[in-house]
Order: structure tokens, then C-alpha cells, then sequence
């Protein structure tokens, strides 16, 4: 059982604390709610070039990883479909070292032309060398908007094109920053050797004078249910190998839906012990590798299959062999055993994050991101009551073929 307090200070900041006295150190995670959904059509890339841009100095620090590697700690940030996640995790006694430099940063980052253009010159070599220059970098970009139609996740955390960051100006981060980088729209949860009252003081200390932005509550726009097939072709790849990506819709992090997807994912493909292993790679040689995986994010998200041919392998044979797999795996029996070797492995992984102090203040952040942080202690029973009849029924209600969107990603 994981302890915390949670405190929302009178700026809308909120505050989870985790004592944990078996450390000498302290993690403090602050969570923004701004990720890529959270863009605009013509501005894609922003919470990602925002997660760079943070390091770039504020407005007192001009060198915020000097400070925190002379305190003995270590930083570092990612940004999501859903949110922009900072952490830094220092010696207990410096705990007021890591505070000051997140208030500052969160009360006045640096706006400088000169800041702005080098890290949007960072954004774009990164845009190039992992998605346009990277073999099968650019599949996400091309499978994305296959997908969905409406909802932002249409496009990728690093954007739809380096135009939308070479085109930023010092007016489109300035008004990002102050929409989204404010108390009222984050969550600062803070686990390891500390005290939890003197711990809010020094909280209260460095951000509570900071103004709430009061930002309006966004609309996101739901993606309507797929009445249809899709298919797109990318043929002439400078890749080793054909690949496949076929995904299907599924329900958020949220939902019921999640944690039977999360347990169908692992028994057709978490090891070699799992059917896409067995059947397709080891014993018919159809993949060289192939995954079934899902994408967790907080509004309705994905169910991939991902595979590598074999060389041999048609494109069609491959498909073929998915849709096989999933078919045995809605109409065949599923053994007791195969699903309690699942969920006792992922009870086991909950527990073993529950261990790290860094781990539980990422997870306490992100389940008060959800709206129940008591999923920290709770989570392990959202899988053990998973029944075979709910499996199955959900493997049916989502891998219709008029539910999929498949990409075929050929070789030269």
C-alpha cells in the first residue's frame, strides 16, 4: 500500500507527497496537462518543442542543468499524445533546489529569440534523423491519420511537419506557455526521504504565489466509430524488410476496456511463449518479429499489430496470417492457466514500480492526471477481476475488420 497526502493549494496546483524513508534521495515529478492533442491543426509539435524549450533557461536561471547536476541530481522530460512530464531527482537534504528551479522556470520561462531559434533548430534535426532520415521512422506519421480522422491524435507528439516549428514565432510560445505552463493546470507529486508538512511549506514556498491561468476547459473532439475498412499502400521504402501495421480502435485508459486489451496484447505476444511467437515467427517463419501492443492513451486509443516479414513472405500472406491468429483467438477456448500466467505477470510489474520512489511519484502524477490517484494502490484489481468471458467479448467488439486500418510498408 502506497501512502500519499494530496493538497490542491489555492492556485489550483496540486500536490501529492510519498514519504519514503528506505532512500536518501527524492523525486519531483511535475506534470503539466498538455500534450499533443492539446494543439492546433496549423501548430503541431508545440508540447514537444515546450519539453525542450524548459531546459533552455528562465528569466533568473539561465542554466537550469548546471544548478541541478551541482545539487547532485539529475533531470530529465517527455512529452506524450496527453502530457509533458518533468522529473528531477536529487538528494533529500536539496529538495528546496529542485523546487526553485521548477517554480522559476513555470513562473517565467526565458523568451529570447536566440533561445527559441536554437531549439527549434534541435526540434527539426530530431524531426529528420528519427522520422524522415530513420528507416521506418515515418510509419506513425503515415498510420496516425489513417486512423483517425477528427480526435488530434491524428498526428504524432513531434508533429505533422518541421514547417509548423520553423514557422513559430515568439508571440505562438509566448501564448502557448501562459495557456498551458501554469499551477492550475498541473500536478506536482514528490516521493522519497521526505517529510510531508515540511515538504507543503517549502511547495506553498516557491510556487504558491504563482497566478493561476485560468484557462477555459478545452474540447477535444471525439473520433466518430469506424464504419469502415482502411488501407493505405507505401510501396519503395529504403528498408530491409516489408512490414505491416494493422491497428483497431479501443477504449481509453479509463475504461474497462483497457485492461482486457492490455491482457489480450501480452497472450498473443509478451515473450516466446506467446501465439504470435509460436505460431508466426518460430513454427511457420512467415515474421522475423512481430508485436501486438497498445497504445494506452488517455482518450480512446489503439490495438496494434506490428511485424517484420521474413524474406519470402508476401504482404498478403502476412495479413492473412494476423487475421488467422485473431480469429482462433475470438472463436478458439482460452485456458485458465494462460490468462493467470498474464495477469500474475502484470500484477507483478505493478508491484515492482510501487518499489521505486522515482516510479511512484511518475505514476501518482500521471493517476491524478486520470482523475483517481487511488489507482496506485487499486490498479492490480482492475486485472484480477478480468473474467474469459470479458476477454472474449472484447476481442470481439474490436477487431472487426470494419474497426482496422491496415498499412502495408513495402521495400524497394
Amino acid at each position: 500500500m502506497i501512502h500519499f497526502t494530496r493538497t490542491i493549494l489555492d492556485n489550483g496546483l496540486t500536490v501529492i507527497c510519498n514519504p519514503d524513508k528506505s532512500t536518501p534521495f527524492v523525486s519531483v515529478n511535475i506534470l503539466y496537462k498538455v500534450g499533443s492533442r492539446n494543439e492546433q491543426e496549423d501548430k503541431t509539435g508545440f508540447a514537444h518543442l515546450f519539453e525542450h524549450l524548459m531546459f533552455g533557461g528562465s528569466q533568473h536561471i539561465k542554466d537550469y542543468d548546471h544548478h541541478v547536476q551541482s545539487a547532485g541530481g539529475d533531470s530529465n522530460a517527455y512529452t506524450t499524445n496527453d502530457l509533458t512530464n518533468y522529473y528531477i531527482t536529487i538528494p533529500a537534504n536539496n529538495l528546496e533546489t529542485a523546487l526553485w528551479l521548477e517554480s522559476d522556470r513555470m513562473a517565467g520561462l526565458d523568451f529570447s529569440q536566440h533561445t527559441l531559434d536554437v531549439q527549434k533548430q534541435v526540434v527539426i534535426e530530431e524531426f529528420k534523423q528519427r522520422y524522415l532520415n530513420n528507416p521506418y521512422g515515418d510509419i506513425w506519421l503515415k498510420l496516425r491519420p489513417l486512423a483517425y480522422q477528427i480526435h488530434p491524435y491524428r498526428w504524432a507528439t513531434i508533429g505533422i511537419s518541421p514547417e509548423h516549428i520553423e514557422k513559430a514565432t515568439l508571440d505562438d510560445v509566448r501564448n502557448f506557455f501562459h495557456r498551458f505552463y501554469a499551477p492550475d493546470n498541473a500536478i506536482i507529486a514528490i516521493s522519497g526521504n521526505i517529510e510531508t508538512n515540511k515538504t507543503l511549506k517549502l511547495v506553498r514556498k516557491w510556487f504558491g504565489d504563482i497566478p493561476a491561468a485560468n484557462t477555459p476547459l478545452q474540447q477535444i473532439p471525439t473520433e466518430p466509430e469506424q464504419q469502415t475498412a482502411r488501407r493505405l499502400i507505401i510501396p519503395n521504402n529504403n528498408v530491409p524488410a516489408d512490414a505491416i501495421y494493422k491497428v483497431f480502435h479501443m477504449g481509453g485508459r479509463n475504461s474497462k476496456n483497457f485492461y482486457a486489451c492490455d491482457i489480450i496484447s501480452d497472450i498473443l505476444s509478451n515473450g516466446q511463449s506467446s501465439r504470435l511467437y509460436i505460431n508466426l515467427v518460430k513454427n511457420n517463419r512467415l515474421f522475423s518479429g512481430i508485436d501486438a501492443y497498445i497504445s494506452g492513451d488517455a482518450d480512446p486509443g489503439l490495438f496494434i499489430f506490428s511485424g517484420k516479414l521474413s524474406e519470402g513472405t508476401s504482404i498478403e500472406q502476412a495479413e492473412q496470417a494476423i487475421d488467422h491468429e485473431i480469429e482462433k483467438f475470438i472463436e478458439d477456448s482460452i485456458s485458465g492457466h494462460e490468462i493467470e500466467k498474464v495477469i500474475n505477470k502484470t500484477e507483478a510489474r505493478i508491484a515492482y514500480s510501487e518499489i521505486n520512489y522515482q516510479n511512484k511519484a511518475s505514476n501518482l502524477a500521471f493517476f491524478e492526471f486520470l482523475g483517481d490517484i487511488n489507482l496506485i494502490n487499486t490498479e492490480g484489481k482492475c486485472y484480477s477481476r478480468l473474467t474469459t468471458d470479458t476477454i472474449k467479448q472484447t476481442a470481439r467488439q474490436i477487431f472487426r475488420k470494419e474497426n482496422s486500418s491496415t498499412l502495408y510498408y513495402l521495400k524497394k
